[in-house]
């Protein structure tokens, strides 16, 4: 929906603010219920913490749409995956800083307040970022889609899209395979917890090393590939494959922390390449519907831990991982005969 407007905008940033100021507003909301009604009802509480939750995140469906619309604006293929590592580069080191503040209130302030403290100033932080994003000088877009008569109207011609350009329908279905490792990711740590004590400090420490491999696949690998996508997603997946390899036979809590670094690693570079192969393949004049139609429908690959969880229940851990690697080699295989050239982002 939000693209159906924003192929005939020559500008989106005033958009973009709007999102960004409802997406502050209410995760401050957020910690402001938890610390104005908190224990005293709790089923209003977590009501409340449900309806700004949808909101912080509907915001996101719009905004993720203007946001990638700035950045193919901005920056040139080559800017853009360098500019996208980086910004993935400080959200990690940004992560680790805010593990030790998050550790010190929730150390020295007692429950609901600490978490309400937690929400609201992250809030703060959250809209310092926010502004300064919103202070790029975007450029005026002038090769523009002249919106449909109706939002009936444009379902049909997205799925013309779709349906007409196969390097998109490759692109789509790889990347939406590739998010299999959802599939057996939230389940490692279970299998984990049953070979390992597991004590909170380990836990804590995943957490750290999966950031850490952030940091690392960011600054050493990502970086400096980024004028070939394809192949960015090709060594995703490969180290994704990879890793679920380790899963299967990991029997202590070095093989974990090897699994938890390595996934920092391929995630960002998996996030990255999808992002900018949409850029590749899409015409700038029909730019947003391309990244509507493929974060929409790659989106349905969240639904693989539900999948996991099921399958969890009638097999192994080593048969889901198993799966796993076998849905990552197809998205690798489409990954080969997947082409993009100088001409793509102007073909249709």
């Amino acid at each position: 929906f939000a693209a159906f407007y924003a192929q005939s905008f020559k500008k989106v940033m005033r958009y973009l603010k709007l999102v960004f100021f409802v997406r502050v507003l209410s995760w401050f909301l957020i910690g402001l219920s938890i610390l104005l009604i908190g224990d005293t009802n709790p089923s209003m509480t977590l009501l409340l913490i449900g309806i700004w939750l949808f909101v912080f995140s509907s915001a996101a469906g719009f905004g993720g749409i203007y946001f990638k619309e700035v950045i193919a604006k901005v920056f040139t293929k080559e800017q853009r995956g360098k500019s996208m590592s980086n910004k993935q580069l400080f959200a990690s080191l940004g992560a680790l800083l805010s593990g030790g503040i998050a550790g010190f209130v929730l150390e020295n302030f007692e429950a609901p307040r600490s978490y309400a403290y937690l929400f609201m100033s992250s809030a703060i932080l959250m809209s310092i970022g926010l502004w300064t994003f919103s202070t790029i000088d975007e450029p005026i877009k002038e090769d523009i889609q002249e919106r449909e008569k109706s939002f009936l109207e444009f379902l049909k011609n997205s799925y013309q899209i779709l349906k007409t350009n196969s390097r998109f329908k490759i692109q789509i279905a790889m990347t939406f395979l590739g998010f299999s490792f959802l599939l057996s990711l939230p389940f490692v740590i279970i299998k984990a917890k049953e070979l390992v004590d597991l004590s909170g400090w380990v836990i804590g420490s995943f957490i750290t090393v999966e950031m850490l491999g952030s940091v690392f696949g960011n600054f050493f690998v990502w970086k400096r590939l980024t004028y070939d996508y394809v192949l960015m997603m090709r060594v995703a997946l490969i180290i994704f494959i990879l890793i679920f390899c380790i899963a299967i036979f990991a029997s202590n809590v070095w093989s974990f922390m090897i699994f938890f670094f390595l996934f920092g690693v391929a995630r960002d570079g998996f996030r990255n390449a999808d992002l900018n192969l949409v850029f590749e393949i899409a015409p700038e004049s029909k730019r947003p519907v391309y990244v509507a139609i493929s974060s929409t429908l790659t989106a349905l690959g969240f639904v693989f831990s539900i999948l996991g969880g099921w399958l969890l229940k009638w097999t192994s851990f080593e048969s889901v991982f198993a799966i796993t690697i076998a849905l990552l080699l197809i998205s690798f295989y489409l990954s080969l005969i997947l082409k993009i050239d100088d001409n793509s982002s102007r073909m249709s």
